[in-house]
């Protein structure tokens, strides 16, 4: 879709993006260089989460798209999930621990309140050299941690970057709640960002409006999630269509340009319908939430990593990396993938 078909309110974001550039160029170019993820062995289906909330599995189904799930052991941590997906980014990156500059670790459910994950992660991996701290931004964290990492690069600040998204949301579910009960999986995704190399990390545009923080909330009294479903469905729709299209005026290009978008994973539904309102084929918008459901900050590298085992990612697509979460915040950018 060339941006002059796209809907009156979506055309005028795409102007406006145009001419909103992102200053000067970049002294580097920031690019991802290694990629790799993790999940739990235990897959639940809906049918054990459908009794228990007096429903059938086709209900779950049609209403999410989920039919299941990765689900943490009881003794493994969230920075033992993080460690696995990194440990293999920085093998696919080839990587010496000792060349690490920077851990980033996207999460909003680490083990504990303190010490946060990435310096725990940095030590498990041998990265001595490495600064570590932790990006709360929710499902967005992850988006948010990349912008990061790529400026770090971009300005010769880093030169390898660690940029993690890790979650163990099973263990914040209320699994009476039919609202939230099936809804989300644990995993991990990970990439290195460093300027050798080929593709390249576009700009990333980033948002958030506050006021719309009650939609999705975990208190620190009962430590579980609530939603409210219908309304986060409308701000998540319009928002990641809005970021979509800004992100991609922004890179210089139109949608017909990219190859594929990877959305965060929240819900089926969520992602056709921002398909069906860009007009994108489904082919080109990855769906991986029937097999891994939301995994937070953990969905977008994971949905890359499961891309590239499928050979459905390959050197020089065009990739839009959008996200959505609590808080609200959002994002959107675009990158050129380089590696096989």
């Amino acid at each position: 879709m060339r941006s002059a078909a796209l809907p009156p309110d979506l055309a005028t974001i795409a102007r406006e993006a145009t001419r909103n550039g992102d200053g000067l160029a970049p002294a580097r170019t920031a690019r991802i260089t290694g990629l790799g993820h993790h999940v739990p062995a235990e897959v639940v289906p809906n049918g054990p989460i459908a009794e228990r909330i007096g429903v059938d599995d086709a209900w779950i189904v049609k209403r999410t798209g989920i039919r299941s799930r990765r689900r943490a052991a009881p003794g493994d941590r969230l920075t033992d999930l993080a460690t696995f997906a990194a440990r293999r980014a920085l093998g696919d990156a080839g990587l010496d621990p000792l060349d690490v500059d920077l851990v980033l670790v996207a999460t909003m459910t680490p083990d504990e309140l303190t010490p946060n994950a990435a310096p725990l992660v940095a030590h498990a991996l041998g990265l001595e050299r490495a600064g570590a701290l932790d990006v709360g931004a929710a499902c967005t964290g992850w988006l948010a941690a990349l912008r990061m990492a790529a400026g770090q690069v971009e300005t010769g600040r880093a030169d390898h970057v660690l940029v993690i998204g890790a979650e163990m949301l099973t263990r914040i579910t209320d699994f009476d709640d039919p609202k939230t009960a099936m809804l989300f999986g644990d995993g991990a995704g990970a990439v290195v960002v460093g300027a050798a190399g080929a593709g390249d990390i576009g700009p990333i545009v980033l948002a958030a409006d506050g006021a719309l923080g009650d939609r999705i909330t975990a208190a620190h009294d009962d430590r579980v999630v609530r939603m409210d479903g219908h309304s986060t469905y409308q701000v998540a729709v319009k928002r990641l269509s809005e970021a979509t299209v800004a992100a991609v005026a922004r890179a210089g290009l139109e949608l017909d340009d990219v190859d594929l978008f990877v959305y965060h994973q929240a819900n089926g539904r969520i992602i056709r319908a921002v398909g069906e309102r860009l007009d994108l084929a489904p082919a080109r918008v990855a769906d991986y939430v029937a097999q891994m459901a939301n995994t937070s900050a953990a969905s977008i590298p994971l949905t890359l990593s499961l891309l590239r085992e499928d050979s459905r990612l390959r050197p020089g697509h065009k990739v839009l990396l959008a996200a959505i979460g609590a808080g609200f915040t959002w994002g959107a950018g675009v990158v050129e993938w380089g590696i096989a």
